[in-house]
């Protein structure tokens, strides 16, 4: 036994508690922790220290909320100490009547984790109550012919205290004519008889007066009297008799008031008056649940039965004639227990929140089932109803513990509505259900989602810097911080440092902004990572792609590459063969434009021409074409203005001028050229005659320093010197490329190359199609068709045809003014893909200049 409580003044406290401890975390204890105290302790009395016993620390006591789950509340446990105190009066009488064990059942509860911890508290009689008479006054009327031994039942006592604290004798009052004895009925109680012991006389004593006495044998003993009146009377010889002693019946606890029990019977043997028989409850008033039919001896039901309350019912009638003689009988009758009492469902610590990470097996409530009937009808069934993530554990003696049995999802399930139902085992069963809510926690088990997979959006170059151009979206179905989801750039294939300058998002709305405008000939696309990150621990983030395309705007105007102008811009110009036949390609104008799609589909259009008749220009290949032959009114020399529009809208355009000349040869073209009106000025002429005086310095001096360079590569054996005239000239020393316009309108490529020494420029034109070293060239003297090429890999010169003189060699020398000189031979020199062409043999006319003969030096383009 374990320790109990100590002695309390005069008060002897005997508790006790089974040896037997299981462990706070493993299931209930099977065994009970009893303790045993006297009736009527007063409040607040100490029974015993049930932390202790337990098995509790004192610092464990305030997370412990150890506390007591009971019907009544008779005892409390302290929140200090753990102590079980008396919370309410204990008078055993009241509490169990006459059992002869009088016991208090009940269970403590625990949290932390949350069991059940079975009491049992003995409640011991002590003697608070004497033994008490139903009636103080008792008349006998005793024939005087009674005989000796003769036996008179007198009114028994009623003690409630049970033991020895009970009634456990008579005493009468010493006289010479009556004594006493003491009798047992079956249920234990005793009643008094008292016997004649010798014969009465009326005519001496009509009267006898003695007192009966009930004492008990407690501590101290208790007792009652009560006063007796014997009246002798003339004989009545036979007094009446029951025909049975005890009369046994069972009645089930349904029936209905008004219903008979029984009905006994008594014969008296006597004639007239002394054999007239009335019946009565020989303690009146203490069986307030049946009633006694005084004629006839009938009992029946006079309140409901409740066999939860009182099992079976004992009480003495007595049946007495006219002559005032009694006989007496026992009347026992059982209640049958029905099943008349449903079934609780009593749900004990019961949570706030259950989070939705609780692993399997996790103690959410206790429950306690309850059924006041006994045996099969007390006995209980409990199950789970519907389909939910948990289970029902029987823990001890109807407790039951309700676990999870399936992983929780808060987004599925916020909360479930759980029914448990008890159902017993009588017939027709009973049942009773009671439902509870159980919320669940939220943890943060979801990442963020994006409503796409990926985003791409346009933007139309140009923007407004700080415009919105797209937001993205992304859910998350955690609650409160586990959901609140902010966004940031996460990578990008833009430079780290370039990134900040060009997009940014907005961390709450999700919002992308664009710091700057965008420009579609710099930078057609880009993408981004975007990151969306909730405030959960840890946080969880999701990923998504983000393209953005710059659209073009027609924001470029087409630029023209060929034809290009002079360094003093003026036109360049083309010779056309007199007997060019229809369709002749004469030249082609290659124009730009850095837009795409159709802001970058160019048209050409003929604005103004000499004869509009003469040439044909194709409106997407910009190729001007003779559309008839040369006719003898025709001028030698045409103009052609022709505009280049883009598709955009609105668009865009450039022009560009060309001068075409009908010429066999250089010299029928340079005195076209130069038959232009002088006015004669002295000035003039001092002018020119200064400006050729410079030429030939500065050309002397040119050809001088381009000796000495020459002489000094000619003896390195670096190739790197002769990088101007080898392969690949034009991208690594300075002449300017233009950019490869491969989403252009050209049908191939060309690369230009131009390069300026002093006052004397060339342009190059080099088409990006090899040509084939096993062609047939053949050399002719004709200008603007056959051009010796000569190839540095080979100790031969090549001649390489040409449909139309895409070349054009000019030279500003004395005057000014530009004067067209055509090349009757260009050479090529170099490798296939990076040529140099150089004019070999150049015609100096004269021009009609005053009689001026001017010479042209040889150039290379």
């Amino acid at each position: 036994m374990g320790s109990g409580a100590a002695e309390r003044g005069q008060t002897h406290r005997r508790p006790v508690l089974l040896p037997f401890l299981l462990s706070l975390f493993c299931r209930a204890l099977s065994e009970q922790i009893r303790y045993r105290i006297p009736e009527e302790m007063p409040m607040g009395s100490l029974v015993g220290n049930l932390a202790k016993d337990l098995g509790f620390r004192v610092l464990e006591l305030p997370t412990r909320k150890l506390r007591i789950s009971s019907e009544k509340s008779y005892f409390a446990v302290s929140s200090e100490t753990g102590e079980l105190l008396v919370s309410g009066r204990l008078d055993r009488e009241q509490i169990c009547g006459r059992q002869p064990v009088c016991a208090l059942d009940f269970e403590a509860v625990a949290e932390n984790p949350l069991n059940f911890y079975h009491v049992s508290v003995e409640i011991e009689d002590i003697n608070d109550h004497a033994p008490k008479f139903a009636h103080v006054f008792f008349d006998l009327q005793i024939s005087e012919s009674a005989q000796p031994g003769t036996r008179f039942i007198l009114g028994s006592a009623h003690d409630a205290d049970i033991g020895t604290n009970a009634l456990q004798n008579y005493q009468l009052s010493p006289n010479e004519y009556f004594s006493l004895v003491s009798k047992e009925k079956s249920d234990g109680s005793k009643y008094p008889e008292m016997v004649l012991k010798t014969p009465l006389d009326r005519e001496k004593q009509k009267s006898y007066s003695l007192t009966l006495t009930a004492l008990d044998l407690g501590e101290p003993p208790l007792s009652s009297t009560a006063q007796i009146q014997v009246l002798v009377t003339d004989a009545n010889d036979n007094p009446p008799v029951f025909s049975q002693e005890i009369y046994r019946v069972s009645l089930p606890e349904n029936a209905r008031p008004g219903t008979t029990v029984l009905q006994v019977t008594a014969t008296d043997q006597d004639e007239g008056v002394n054999a007239e028989i009335t019946f009565s409850f020989s303690e009146a008033g203490l069986r307030p649940e049946f009633d006694l039919n005084s004629n006839t001896g009938e009992i029946i039901i006079l309140n409901t039965l409740d066999f939860e309350e009182i099992k079976e019912y004992s009480f003495v009638l007595e049946a007495k004639d006219g002559g005032g003689m009694i006989a007496q009988c026992t009347v026992e009758i059982e209640v049958l227990d029905e099943n008349d009492n449903v079934p609780e469902v009593i749900f004990q610590s019961l949570p706030n929140l259950i989070m939705e990470d609780s692993e399997l097996g996790t103690l959410v409530a206790l429950l306690k089932i309850r059924d006041k009937d006994s045996g099969h009808n007390g006995e209980v069934i409990c199950k789970l109803e519907g389909d939910t993530p948990f289970k029902i554990l029987t823990s001890s003696r109807n407790t039951y513990k309700l676990v999870t049995e399936r992983v929780l999802d808060r987004e599925k399930n916020p909360e479930y509505n759980v029914t448990i139902t008890a159902t017993d085992r009588g017939k027709p069963p009973l049942s009773s259900s009671s439902s509870v809510t159980l919320h669940i926690g939220d943890v943060n088990d979801n990442a963020p989602v994006f409503q796409q997979a990926s985003y791409v959006v346009y933007v139309a170059e140009n923007n407004p810097p700080g415009a919105s151009i797209a937001q993205v979206s992304a859910s998350d179905p955690d609650l409160g911080p586990n959901g609140q989801v902010s966004y940031s750039i996460a990578a990008s294939d833009l430079e780290p440092r370039a990134l900040l300058s060009y997009v940014s998002v907005s961390e709450q709305s999700g919002v992308v902004f664009a710091q700057r405008a965008f420009d579609h000939e710099q930078l057609r696309s880009f993408e981004l990572i975007l990151q969306a990150r909730d405030h959960g621990s840890p946080a969880l983030s999701a990923n998504v792609s983000l393209r953005v395309l710059v659209g073009d705007r027609n924001d470029n105007a087409p630029r023209v590459l060929y034809p290009a102008l002079a360094p003093d811009g003026s036109a360049l110009f083309d010779t056309v063969p007199r007997a060019a036949e229809p369709g002749y390609l004469v030249t082609k104008v290659v124009a730009v434009d850095a837009d795409s799609g159709h802001n970058a589909w160019l048209s050409y259009h003929v604005l103004q021409a000499s004869d509009p008749g003469l040439f044909s220009l194709g409106l997407r290949t910009g190729e001007v074409r003779t559309a008839r032959a040369l006719g003898e009114r025709d001028a030698a020399r045409q103009r052609l203005v022709v505009a280049v529009r883009d598709g955009g809208q609105p668009p865009l355009s450039a022009t560009a001028t060309l001068h075409l000349v009908f010429a066999d040869s250089l010299q029928e073209v340079l005195p076209d050229l130069s038959d232009r009106p002088v006015p004669p000025d002295p000035q003039a002429e001092l002018q020119f005659y200064l400006v050729v005086a410079l030429a030939l310095i500065s050309v002397l001096f040119l050809l001088a320093v381009i000796l000495a360079i020459a002489l000094r590569l000619r003896h390195s054996s670096s190739h790197e010197a002769w990088g101007c005239f080898q392969p690949g000239m034009c991208t690594k020393s300075g002449p300017v490329v233009q950019p490869n316009y491969s989403e252009g309108t050209l049908p191939y490529s060309y690369n230009l190359c131009v390069a300026h020494t002093g006052k004397t420029e060339f342009n190059f034109l080099q088409s990006s199609d090899p040509l084939s070293s096993g062609q047939d060239i053949l050399c002719s003297e004709s200008p603007g068709t056959l051009f010796p090429l000569c190839n540095s890999s080979e100790s031969t010169s090549h001649q390489v045809r040409l449909q139309a003189p895409l070349f054009t060699y000019w030279e500003r020398i004395v005057t000014g003014r530009p004067s067209d000189v055509p090349c009757s031979h260009i050479t090529k020199t170099g490798s296939s893909q990076n040529q140099l062409l150089g004019c070999s043999e150049i015609q100096s006319p004269r021009l009609p200049q005053k009689g001026k003969q001017d010479t042209y030096a040889p150039g290379i383009f």
